[in-house]
């Protein structure tokens, strides 16, 4: 990907993104091939979330690329690289039209569950992953992994969409703070 001139946009910049999950990351010791199908999956969920927040068409012909690796897997894996993302993206002072946050969420006996754990994703109830933009509620990815009554949906959404806002208060503390002491080490 890198150098490739045939895949530079002349009018916005080219998200690269790339996801994969260390082998010891869980407690199963498989061995995930680099281009495996959920890596795969994962990666273009990461892309298509951060093209719809960055500012891509501030940077004409050139590439943003996102690394994520997953060292543990306790569940959640999608929304805690959004999440981690977003940071670095922040830091790395790329615009972008607002924070992205992501949270997962799933319904278990008849109760909405907001970001779910290891132990309650595997039990094989629907999941929901949320990514927004919280500002503008705006949503950046929605995927459903199971079945799902239409009557529940709103009530899975709404559980996953707080859940985000409440991701987007912490982030944004901890943008400012940061900002803060970088600003007091400058002496400005």
């Amino acid at each position: 990907m890198r150098g490739s001139r045939s895949k530079a946009l002349h009018d916005q910049a080219l998200v690269n993104c790339q996801y994969s999950m260390a082998t010891f990351s869980t407690g199963d010791r498989k061995r995930r091939p680099h281009g495996d199908r959920q890596s795969s999956e994962m990666t273009l969920h990461l892309k298509q979330t951060f093209e719809a927040a960055i500012l891509t068409q501030l940077y004409p012909r050139s590439q943003i690329d996102i690394y994520v690796q997953i060292l543990q897997a306790d569940g959640g894996n999608y929304c805690a690289s959004v999440n981690a993302a977003t940071l670095a993206v922040i830091d790395a002072g790329i615009p972008m039209r607002d924070y992205v946050c992501a949270c997962s969420a799933g319904f278990i006996e008849e109760t909405p569950l907001a970001d779910l754990n290891y132990v309650e994703e595997v039990t094989g109830g629907p999941q929901l992953a949320l990514a927004l933009l919280p500002k503008s509620d705006q949503i950046a990815l929605l995927e459903m992994n199971a079945r799902l009554h239409e009557d529940h949906l709103e009530r899975i959404i709404e559980a996953a969409s707080k859940a985000c806002k409440d991701v987007y208060a912490v982030l944004d503390q901890v943008v400012r703070e940061h900002l803060q002491e970088v600003t007091a080490l400058l002496g400005k």
